[in-house]
């Protein structure tokens, strides 16, 4: 059996690509790498919100795997959008990394709790809001571009200190570079953040998407990101949303906190609900209808306004 794998051409997807690759030659089955170029990869003087949050590390993949180009498309589990066209869906999540945010410099005695001021970079409007909030003393600049270039933009002196996912730091081999670990319990990370997920169209035979899932998929992740996902589904949140969500598992349930911040960081509600695996997505809904209930609504009308 031979797996066609799409998947984007930065140093980072090429890595979630290979060790699905490998996983996938560990079970015996052969693959070939497909580079696909999208949206997010050719426009980088312009904000993720300010593109449009939908698809924009996706969509060209998604059409190949329409076509019949690719037989899978590995995507950052965090890059998909939360509701997925019909004929397409995730088959697999792999087994989560480490999920937290983590500051990069390569002045290593940096800190968000230090009251130095500093420059930092990010293009993220969860993070953006989050450092208003929790360091409101610091300044933000707009930073896009793969882990390389953000990296070369901050030796060119452009910022300070970056704000990254570690899963991708950590992939990358620059875990020399970071200065702090983020707290979860402040900074909960985007759905779906160090997991690699692996979607197909529904026109995959049987027996591919059986064999992909059996050797990819690591089901105790997989019912933390149906609970995370149902949450942001609900929420209609998109990548310029600051919408944050992070399930774990605690006992034999999964616990999902989840929550939303204004785009100013001044307003943010965070809530954690508790419950069993198999009812994982019933969870994110009921997490996500209780936010909305409790003042999400309200900010989430604001954010729109805004954007």
């Amino acid at each position: 059996m031979h797996i066609k794998i799409g998947t984007r051409a930065s140093r980072l997807a090429l890595w979630q690509a290979e060790y699905i690759q490998q996983l996938l030659q560990n079970g015996g089955l052969t693959s070939e790498l497909v580079l696909i170029e999208t949206k997010g990869d050719q426009i980088l003087d312009r904000s993720l919100a300010k593109i449009g949050s939908k698809g924009v590390f996706t969509q060209e993949l998604e059409d190949q795997l329409r076509a019949g180009s690719i037989d899978i498309a590995v995507h950052s589990a965090k890059d998909l959008q939360s509701s997925l066209p019909s004929d397409l869906g995730i088959i697999a999540f792999t087994e989560r990394e480490q999920a937290n945010d983590v500051l990069v410099s390569r002045t290593k005695t940096l800190s968000l709790t230090s009251g130095q001021a500093f420059v930092i970079g990010t293009s993220s409007t969860r993070r953006v809001a989050m450092l208003k909030q929790y360091a409101p003393h610091l300044k933000v600049v707009d930073m896009r571009g793969n882990l390389q270039t953000r990296l070369r933009k901050l030796d060119e002196g452009q910022c300070d200190a970056l704000l990254l996912a570690y899963a991708g730091v950590h992939r990358m081999e620059y875990d020399d570079l970071i200065a702090e670990h983020l707290p979860l319990s402040e900074f909960t990370p985007a759905v779906g953040q160090g997991s690699v997920a692996i979607e197909a169209a529904d026109t995959l035979p049987i027996d591919k998407l059986e064999a992909i899932r059996r050797l990819t998929n690591h089901e105790p992740t997989e019912s933390c990101l149906k609970a995370e996902r149902a949450y942001l589904r609900r929420l209609e949140g998109g990548c310029s949303i600051p919408v944050f969500a992070l399930a774990t598992w605690v006992g034999e349930n999964v616990s999902l906190t989840g929550g939303i911040i204004s785009l100013d960081g001044t307003q943010m509600l965070r809530e954690t609900f508790t419950g069993p695996p198999a009812e994982a997505e019933q969870l994110g809904y009921q997490l996500a209808e209780h936010v909305l209930a409790m003042g999400g609504q309200g900010i989430l009308l604001s954010i729109r306004e805004q954007l």
